[in-house]
């Protein structure tokens, strides 16, 4: 059955000027319209909240068995879009099962990874060395990614910035630097997460479906294009929507949380 790709309506749509308002009622709407839309959540900074360093995340102890829950609703049309690896995300929401696309589209579920080539891992060995000697610079290795973070010493970003300039140079044109909140990774060259969503969005059980998509940082800019471009809903979690493609906002990972438990106790 081919689904309409207008947008259903809303409840309270006239509080669209009022982006907190539209992203609370596009997400409220969901359980009378769920054959009808597919969601894509990034994971840090819009489900869980940011922390000093990646493995000091906490997942709250419902939300897996919630999202599995949404995902259901959802007739399967949940994804989770993320720049962690693919198995490390799988591991922070075991036992659910949901489908995952790692380091910003890179890695998507049962697709085969070659082996990183040797001046990746040249350039991955320097970096780590750089962050050794750089206290409060941490170094987070995603396999075939790598991150420089500097939330805790701010004052390294233009150094850290040509640390992973030098890294780029050394990896070769099959890789690029993604900056975020405090950040800088390198990471493959091919596809984002607006191109991780649209293959999705190929897949049955997202097919015929409009886009969700929620996010908070640079890297979920991809995904709000895409969506946007399929007449879909980009949501912003964050104090503001400047220079976005995302239309809706929340405020902070705990207000998704609470809505999230409102449509899928």
């Amino acid at each position: 059955m081919q689904i309409s790709q207008t947008p259903p309506p809303v409840t309270d749509r006239d509080s669209l000027s009022d982006p907190v308002a539209a992203a609370e009622a596009t997400l409220r709407s969901l359980p009378a319209v769920s054959d009808r839309w597919a969601m894509f959540l990034d994971i840090d900074g819009t489900l869980v909240d940011l922390a000093d360093s990646p493995d000091s995340i906490v997942v709250e102890e419902e939300l897996p068995a919630r999202l599995t829950r949404l995902s259901s609703l959802l007739g399967g049309a949940l994804a989770l879009v993320t720049g962690r690896a693919l198995l490390r995300a799988e591991a922070m929401f075991a036992p659910a099962s949901l489908p995952i696309a790692g380091l910003h589209g890179a890695e998507l579920r049962g697709a085969d990874q070659p082996p990183p080539p040797h001046a990746y891992i040249a350039a991955k060995a320097e970096a780590a060395r750089f962050a050794e000697s750089h206290s409060g610079v941490l170094f987070e290795d995603k396999g075939l990614a790598f991150a420089l973070h500097y939330r805790a010493l701010p004052e390294a970003e233009a150094e850290v910035r040509r640390e992973m300039a030098a890294a780029l140079a050394t990896a070769g044109d099959a890789f690029q630097l993604q900056s975020g909140k405090m950040v800088v990774e390198l990471r493959p060259a091919s596809g984002d997460k607006g191109t991780a969503v649209a293959a999705f969005l190929a897949q049955p059980a997202f097919q015929g479906r409009l886009p969700i998509a929620i996010g908070d940082d640079l890297t979920d800019e991809a995904m709000f294009r895409l969506v946007a471009e399929r007449g879909g809903r980009g949501i912003r979690i964050g104090q503001t929507l400047e220079a976005s493609a995302a239309t809706e906002r929340l405020p902070s990972p705990a207000a998704l949380r609470a809505l999230l438990a409102e449509i899928a106790p």
